[in-house]
């Protein structure tokens, strides 16, 4: 079952290793520069943390290297998919790439959600549903390149499952404090 066309523009650059894993990067890197100012002013500085929040350190490490693991994880799945004879794994990579890019797209607005638009309960929709999506593509896409891109991708799972944690644990914490408003 196909849930849309992957325009080829998306599909193309993923059959070259180095910018299949620069996409995301660069991406993930653009949409995160709003987030370092975000987070040295007064709004966020003035969220209640929910406990095992790593530091702030963390992440400017910690992304890049998910980012272009899945970038490479795309690219395997591509590989899979323009040489399989098999069609039920040509579609299962297709369905695979196609989660991807819906992943993807909702990994980028998540920061805009959460950082930009301080709107942590949406933000937490998002991250869910990117979530559900994220373990949804990795089955997928384990089925398809027999397991090979799930060493790329299940650190990723994991990294997400502790960020909608953290997600839950900053909304819940702060989802009452009519403080934080006029800090925005």
């Amino acid at each position: 079952m196909s849930f849309y066309t992957i325009p080829s523009f998306l599909v193309q650059p993923l059959r070259t290793p180095l910018l299949a894993i620069a996409i995301p990067v660069v991406l993930g890197s653009l949409s995160g520069l709003p987030t370092s100012k975000v987070v040295k002013g007064p709004w966020y500085k003035a969220l209640h943390e929910p406990p095992l929040t790593p530091p702030r350190w963390a992440f400017p490490i910690v992304w890049p290297v998910l980012y272009a693991s899945m970038g490479y994880a795309s690219h395997l799945a591509i590989k899979v998919h323009d040489t399989s004879f098999s069609p039920v794994i040509k579609s299962v990579a297709y369905r695979g790439l196609q989660i991807y890019w819906a992943q993807l797209a909702l990994n980028f607005a998540w920061t805009g959600l959460f950082f930009g638009a301080k709107k942590q309960l949406v933000a937490l929709v998002d991250i869910v549903t990117l979530t559900g999506l994220t373990y949804a593509m990795t089955i997928d896409l384990h089925e398809a390149t027999d397991g090979a891109t799930t060493w790329f991708l299940a650190p990723y799972c994991a990294w997400l499952s502790y960020a909608t944690y953290l997600n839950t644990g900053y909304w819940y914490l702060n989802r009452n404090r009519s403080d934080l408003k006029r800090l925005e």
